[in-house]
């Protein structure tokens, strides 16, 4: 096993009489031994303290007719409700119902950098309830919280987390109460606060406030509190491979040659890995090579670094970087992501700060997205994996956007600015060179 010093196991459980309806999930197995575990709140290996993901029945035997199933579903994550680990009734509850979201065929961008039209595509996720790909995971976060008696929702946050969260126990009726650094982007503490629930700044970075998360679930005053990245992570994970299916459907039910997705814990690049592969083992897709490339910022670059020496572990980082929604020094998912990427004949690569800004402003004036820093380096990295030739500018690539630049205004903000001032006539205006 790679992966030591986990945290201890909740001390919430599931009572004897209560009964878990999460739909076709059968239970949870751990990734690193296969030991399985019944549904319930916990999230590593009694017997290896490996991570816990869900195991399914899925429904194999007819591709045709779940096709049909699924598009005939709501416009939203819940379409693919047969396989999530959520109710058959999971669209008649309060939930912000998030996903479905457009991918734009990026032409313009396409042409920025020398690759086929009708081949690069952006998977806008800034087009969610909180304009994050969060609002995905805490959609199924909440439904197993509902699922094992929770009262409040809580997380670790670097930023997206705790407005998805905040958000999502306010349309819920739940209570919230979040944890985030001390020093996040105004923004993303604006709009974490704005729902009502309590906020708490911890002093340090978001590997000293996952850690106090982690002592607070081990102790008896987290009581009913469900972490939506804790110890409800075997489910909350679940969500992002729902950006796996939206592409594949909205490609016209077929697998991308290449995707670039960026890496904070790494649990979306995994989750992305495991839908395409159950949409190929239900038949949904026709199965054929692809590859995975991740994105990091080079100021929390762990993974990226760990890849390029030939490493299986990942050694952790300070982060030193304006991309504060990545800046996850010590990953949980990060030697998992190291063997899909290797596995697809993919790459891990990095950005600079500089880059990260560049590839924002790119991705805006070509395409009118407006992207936060998390997206400028998947973009950035792109870009670079491109000019390297590692990305074939002739295969179908997608690039993940995972939020909306408005909650990084800070980044652009220092070289982004009106182009003149002028006085309210046509001789200002001329003078401007603006004719």
């Amino acid at each position: 096993m790679r992966r030591k010093g986990l945290a201890s196991m909740a001390v919430q459980t599931v009572s004897a009489t209560q009964t878990v309806d999460l739909g076709p999930a059968s239970g949870l197995s751990c990734r690193e031994c296969g030991e399985q575990f019944p549904l319930g709140p916990i999230f590593a290996c009694e017997l290896c303290f490996g991570p816990l993901e869900v195991s399914y029945d899925l429904p194999l035997g007819d591709p045709e007719a779940l096709r049909k199933r699924i598009e005939a579903g709501p416009d939203n994550i819940w379409r693919y409700a047969p396989l999530l680990p959520v109710p058959a009734d999971v669209a008649q509850k309060p939930n912000l119902n998030p996903g479905w979201t457009k991918l734009v065929q990026a032409d313009n961008l396409a042409g920025a950098l020398g690759v086929e039209p009708g081949k690069l595509f952006v998977k806008d996720d800034s087009g969610n309830p909180t304009h994050s790909f969060k609002d995905r995971v805490v959609a199924q976060a909440l439904e197993a919280a509902r699922a094992f008696g929770f009262t409040t929702l809580s997380c670790s946050s670097t930023g997206n987390l705790a407005g998805a969260v905040g958000a999502a126990a306010a349309r819920a009726g739940f209570r919230s109460c979040v944890f985030i650094p001390h020093d996040l982007e105004q923004g993303k503490v604006v709009m974490a606060a704005v729902y009502g629930g309590e906020l708490v700044g911890i002093e340090g970075n978001y590997d000293d406030v996952n850690r106090f998360c982690s002592e607070l679930i081990g102790d008896p005053a987290g009581e009913g509190w469900g972490f939506v990245n804790v110890n409800l992570r075997p489910y909350y994970g679940e969500g992002s491979k729902t950006l796996a299916y939206e592409i594949c459907e909205q490609l016209g039910w077929r697998l991308p040659d290449q995707i670039v997705i960026p890496i904070a814990s790494g649990s979306q690049l995994t989750k992305i890995d495991k839908g395409l592969q159950e949409l190929i083992k239900l038949g949904l897709v026709e199965d054929k090579p692809y590859k995975i490339f991740g994105a990091q910022a080079e100021g929390c670059s762990p993974v990226s670094v760990a890849f390029k020496a030939g490493h299986d572990v990942v050694r952790p980082q300070k982060p030193d970087t304006i991309a504060k929604s990545l800046a996850i020094g010590n990953p949980a998912d990060g030697p998992y992501v190291l063997d899909i990427c290797r596995r697809t004949g993919g790459a891990v690569e990095d950005v600079t700060d500089e880059q990260i800004v560049d590839a924002i402003k790119l991705l805006a004036r070509t395409e009118g997205i407006f992207t936060e820093t998390a997206g400028g380096t998947t973009l950035g990295v792109a870009k670079k994996l491109i000019e390297s030739g590692a990305i074939d500018p002739s295969l179908t690539t997608v690039v993940v956007n995972t939020g909306d630049g408005l909650k990084t205004l800070d980044a652009v903000a220092p070289t982004t600015g009106m182009t003149a001032v002028i006085r309210p006539n046509l001789d200002s205006f001329r003078e401007a060179g603006l004719a």
